[in-house]
């Protein structure tokens, strides 16, 4: 009898404390998942612009990969957070909504060279420098079309021997680049081995391996947990997740928890073709909720 009412002042001790937690540290237990789900502000229509987290907030998700700007022929991106001003008011609704900037984008590359174009050290420089001064701990760059290492293998060396140069800058700004590449999981296994660095990793993306036919649940456990950062948890355009035949997301939530990973799964695509490209909220709201009936719900 003692020991059940002990029990009970524990428990209702506990409750008790919890109801006088800041709000701030209510809101991170709310959200201390194993699996955390972001958007991207570039694929929200909100590239650069605060307004993206009042609409990650209302879309559901728990985080936002926020891209560094427009690259086109400039010497750097054309970014708005080397403003100290605006990184600020960035960082002050970020916490104001509880929503964590989960990695910084330099989706400039998609388009662009990273293996000739001649200030890339500058570029990459400026997002590592963004990372440190906004608390960031991953920066995405994807080696993009004119990188693309099945098309252009010419490239790897000079590939290989800038991002030997990328890893040691991440490592002395304490940020991990996750590369996104075109070569299948044992070749991209064969580039980390070669460039030799642990703040290069990959940064998964779901849609390479479906559109070239290969097995992604394979392609993840080929990887394994340390060599990957974040991923870009969805297909190309067509149908929303919890309708995609040819990826199942149960599948590669079991396997990510045998891999023992965890981190940020962050929708990219997968928006409705019958839907305008504009319907952000209902093509993200879905997506964001299949991914939390599946990731975070017990």
């Amino acid at each position: 009898m003692e020991q059940n009412r002990r029990d009970f002042l524990k428990v209702s001790a506990l409750f008790g404390a919890s109801l006088v937690l800041p709000n701030d540290l209510m809101a991170f237990a709310a959200t201390n998942q194993r699996y955390k789900i972001a958007v991207i502000d570039l694929m929200i229509l909100k590239r650069q612009k605060l307004s993206a987290f009042d609409l990650t907030k209302q879309i559901g998700a728990d985080g936002l990969e926020v891209d560094m700007g427009g690259l086109g022929n400039r010497e750097t991106f054309d970014s708005k957070l080397s403003d100290p001003a605006t990184r600020q008011e960035f960082l002050s609704k970020a916490k104001e909504l509880n929503i964590e900037i989960c990695s910084l984008a330099m989706t400039g590359f998609y388009a662009q060279s990273f293996a000739t174009r001649p200030t890339y050290h500058q570029m990459v420089g400026d997002c590592l420098r963004t990372c440190q001064q906004m608390g960031v701990k991953v920066a995405f760059l994807p080696l993009g079309i004119q990188g693309d290492l099945v098309k252009n293998p010419e490239l790897r060396p000079a590939i290989v021997e800038r991002l030997k140069v990328v890893g040691k800058m991440a490592r002395k700004a304490g940020v991990v680049v996750g590369i996104e590449t075109a070569l299948n999981a044992t070749e991209e296994v064969k580039l980390l081995k070669e460039i030799g660095s642990k703040n290069i990793q990959v940064y998964f993306n779901f849609s390479n391996p479906l559109k070239e036919g290969r097995d992604l649940i394979n392609e993840l456990k080929i990887l394994g947990k340390k060599r990957i950062c974040q991923i870009h948890c969805t297909d190309e355009d067509g149908v929303w997740l919890e309708n995609n035949k040819r990826l199942n997301m149960y599948k590669v939530k079991e396997a990510l928890d045998n891999m023992g990973w965890k981190g940020w799964l962050v929708i990219e695509r997968s928006r409705d073709a019958s839907l305008s490209p504009r319907a952000v909220k209902e093509n993200f709201g879905a997506n964001t909720a299949f991914m939390k009936k599946v990731f975070q719900e017990k």
